[in-house]
């Protein structure tokens, strides 16, 4: 039942200016849900202003005027909270950028190696799983019915871990990777509420093996694209184009295509033989260390420009950014649950139901679900390839499963053992050296005690 009772939405790392203003104007654009309050929580006072700052203008030109509060009180913002967002990244990009350099200087490079040359690096990860830890350890203490909604990475360890640990919180992962699908379509010429599609796997690892437009098979449609149009397109792309050379290969291996993050340098620029070398990239039209380079160019500029953006009066905040829906589960997500709007969303959980055979029951999957003022309910999908399958738990369950035993065992040896997993390990002196180089980086102290 639609309800028009106040909820207090609760943004932990709010200091992302973009982010924070997307979830304003979606709020802004859902009616059932204008009444709520919304608390901004950064521990960087000077970037949660420009976030607030940024927000309180955007809704008050749409003439919505929510209650955005801001704090740097953890404890405060989650006072009578219903719905959490964690959306913190501790240590920032300085932190992945200097233990990329190390992996570089030890032979490890960009391509299927998700715990070192990826942002879910192991020295990254240990700090996020701990965080995560403690505000869902708040949660249980100061707002025990609400639900924790994660969007920080390592989506799929942390749901793993705190699925398995606190089985009786309402937790779930969110990535918008899925999106991608999108992109396809487009260059299908389908319109995309035409389309209805399955993208199963783990998070950072998921693939198209049923996609149908307008209520037909459209999978003959996209073998079409692939045997008639896809060898121009990946002539011509951008650089580690999420439908360029290297994800239509993979297609035409596994027979299922590769969505999102799964193969694009954002989710680790999975599998690690289409990088072994310069001229082999090139080959495949694929640039990790460019495209980070981008990534990380245009993330500074945007931090700059939500900055000048919130002080500057002279122009309105909505010539920024459209007056449109984003294509963001979070505030969809949270409308469903509270409103009883019901609707299938791509999200996060544990495989408990066998959604996606072959996966297993305590690990995390990306999945479409079912969400109302009923909860969430998985969906099964259709199978995915043993190949598939068998690459998933070789490059994705197993090294996660080994990077959990380690942090949850303090044990060194195990935190080796997961370097050594890497594909670009050859020697387990390469990995013990590379551990201590990032150990012996001045902010790790606390993990180098932690791994004692």
């Amino acid at each position: 039942m639609k309800g028009k009772m106040k909820r207090k939405i609760s943004v932990i790392g709010a200091g992302s200016g973009m982010f924070s203003l997307n979830l304003i104007k979606d709020l802004c654009l859902t009616p059932n849900l204008r009444d709520s309050e919304i608390c901004f929580m950064d521990i960087d006072p000077e970037r949660l202003e420009a976030s607030y700052t940024l927000c309180k203008r955007y809704s008050e030109e749409t003439g919505v005027e929510l209650l955005i509060t801001k704090t740097t009180d953890r404890e405060e913002c989650l006072q009578g909270a219903d719905f959490i967002l964690n959306t913190v990244l501790i240590g920032g990009y300085k932190g992945w950028k200097e233990g990329w350099d190390l992996g570089k200087k030890w032979g490890y490079r960009f391509g299927g190696s998700m715990h070192i040359m990826h942002d879910e690096a192991f020295w990254i990860n240990f700090y996020q799983l701990r965080m995560m830890e403690e505000i869902l350890l708040d949660i249980k203490r100061i707002c025990p019915d609400a639900w924790y909604i994660m969007i920080a990475n390592p989506v799929m360890a942390g749901i793993t871990y705190l699925k398995r640990k606190y089985p009786e919180v309402k937790l779930v992962g969110l990535c918008h990777g899925f999106g991608g699908v999108y992109n396809l379509a487009r260059e299908l010429k389908m319109d995309r509420k035409d389309i209805s599609y399955e993208i199963p796997g783990v998070n950072h690892f998921v693939w198209l093996n049923s996609f149908r437009y307008k209520g037909e098979d459209a999978m003959p449609l996209l073998q079409k694209w692939v045997e008639e149009k896809a060898e121009e397109y990946g002539d011509h792309c951008k650089f580690s184009d999420g439908l360029g050379h290297k994800p239509v290969d993979l297609y035409k291996k596994y027979g299922v295509f590769p969505i999102g993050d799964t193969a694009n340098p954002g989710g680790g620029a999975w599998g690690s033989w289409y990088h072994t070398g310069p001229e082999v990239e090139k080959r495949w039209n694929e640039d990790p260390d460019r495209w980070f380079k981008e990534y990380f160019d245009s993330s500074m500029a945007s931090v700059e420009k939500v900055k000048n953006a919130a002080y500057d009066r002279t122009k309105k905040v909505t010539e920024l950014i459209p007056t449109e829906h984003s294509t963001e589960p979070m505030i969809p997500i949270i409308e469903s649950l509270a409103c009883d709007i019901e609707r299938v969303i791509i999200l996060n959980t544990l495989n408990d139901g066998e959604y996606v055979p072959g996966v297993p029951k305590d690990f995390e999957v990306e999945i479409p679900a079912v969400v109302s003022g009923r909860g969430i309910q998985g969906l099964r999908t259709k199978p995915l390839p043993k190949a598939v399958i068998s690459r998933m738990y070789r490059d994705r369950i197993a090294p996660v499963e080994m990077e959990l035993a380690a942090y949850s065992s303090h044990n060194k040896e195990l935190l080796i053992d997961l370097i050594m997993m890497d594909p670009f390990n050859r020697t387990k002196e390469q990995a013990e050296g590379f551990l201590e180089d990032i150990l012996n980086l001045p902010y790790h102290r606390e993990m180098k005690e932690y791994y004692k």
